[in-house]
């Protein structure tokens, strides 16, 4: 079991305060080693990790750096990339753990280095929807967050956050194996909340928006990014089989859809901060993630298309106000 003790000190003087009650015995189900065929294996792999006690640690690093004031001998720097290879595939990051660069598949600093400086972090409890390791949690305790707690429901990535945490320390980055949904309906009690290459992935997406919405303090801000298509009005993509291979993409809006979706559930002061393609040179295979990535996911004559003949991945970013 990973220990949340700090997350629920943290939460204690909040309205979240009976959160703890309500979450542990879901947590203790959720990371009950019976309940997966991996993780009692991923549990060993973690306690096993070389004990090193970090002499630095850079949050607002792109790659984030833990680090150590002399080199590690060859033979310990072995045993720590052998231990974190076995919680394959890394795909947030990069983190540079006592020199030794865990080049993920995703250079995720490139989409948060796009938001950074358009949300105010500074003393904010923040929720992080689809957080994967923790990697943006651990950016947004770098931009001065108080508090962030992530929900992510693929246990790999939370054991990948326990990895890094055993160097990063208790610091107030929470990542629980969760859904959105999981959580007690209307928090309102999260100054800022992150929704980042979800809400495709959702049948509902207005639902998924409301759900963010009660989360969120009166006039708190929301932070969404997600595919979007070129075009005007309010229309949408409905993959009728896979996306760019994916197989749970159930609707790309056009940018006008989506700030009516936005409206729809009750925010305000809409803007947009960025749109992206996405390319190659963002989002692929590397030594921490051998399996395919975006360049086996275009095809391969016209990489304006997926394989499957459809836009390929552009993504936007959008802040919004709770109305």
């Amino acid at each position: 079991m990973i220990d949340y003790d700090g997350l629920w000190h943290a939460l204690a003087p909040t309205p979240l305060a009976g959160w703890h009650a309500r979450l542990l015995p879901l947590l203790h189900q959720k990371l009950d080693p019976a309940g997966h065929g991996d993780l009692a294996h991923w549990y060993q792999t973690v306690a096993a990790l070389p004990p090193l006690t970090p002499t630095s640690v850079d949050l607002s690093a792109d790659c984030l750096d833990i680090g150590a004031a002399d080199p590690l001998e060859p033979a310990i720097r072995e045993e720590l990339a052998r231990r974190l290879r076995e919680l394959h595939p890394w795909r947030k990051g990069p983190f540079c753990l006592f020199g030794l660069h865990l080049d993920t598949e995703w250079r995720s600093d490139w989409k948060w280095n796009r938001i950074r400086d358009q949300v105010d972090l500074r003393g904010k409890t923040v929720l992080d929807v689809g957080c994967g390791n923790g990697y943006y949690g651990w950016r947004m305790l770098g931009a001065g967050a108080a508090l962030v707690l992530g929900v992510d429901p693929t246990l790999r990535y939370v054991m990948q956050y326990a990895a890094l945490r055993r160097y990063l320390g208790d610091r107030a980055n929470y990542v629980l194996p969760l859904k959105l949904e999981d959580l007690p309906e209307a928090g309102a009690a999260f100054d800022v909340a992150f929704s980042m290459g979800v809400i495709y992935h959702r049948k509902d997406p207005l639902e998924h928006l409301q759900r963010l919405h009660g989360q969120l303090k009166p006039g708190g801000c929301l932070v969404l990014e997600g595919l979007v298509i070129e075009g005007d009005g309010h229309t949408a993509l409905h993959p009728a089989g896979r996306y760019a291979k994916m197989k749970n993409v159930h609707a790309i809006p056009t940018l006008g859809l989506l700030q009516y979706w936005l409206q729809e559930s009750g925010y305000d002061e809409i803007a947009l901060l960025d749109v992206s393609a996405t390319t190659v040179a963002e989002q692929r295979r590397t030594e921490w993630m051998h399996f395919e990535s975006l360049a086996d996911f275009l095809d391969p004559d016209d990489p304006t298309l997926t394989v499957e003949g459809h836009p390929a991945p552009i993504r936007a970013s959008i802040r919004a106000r709770k109305a």
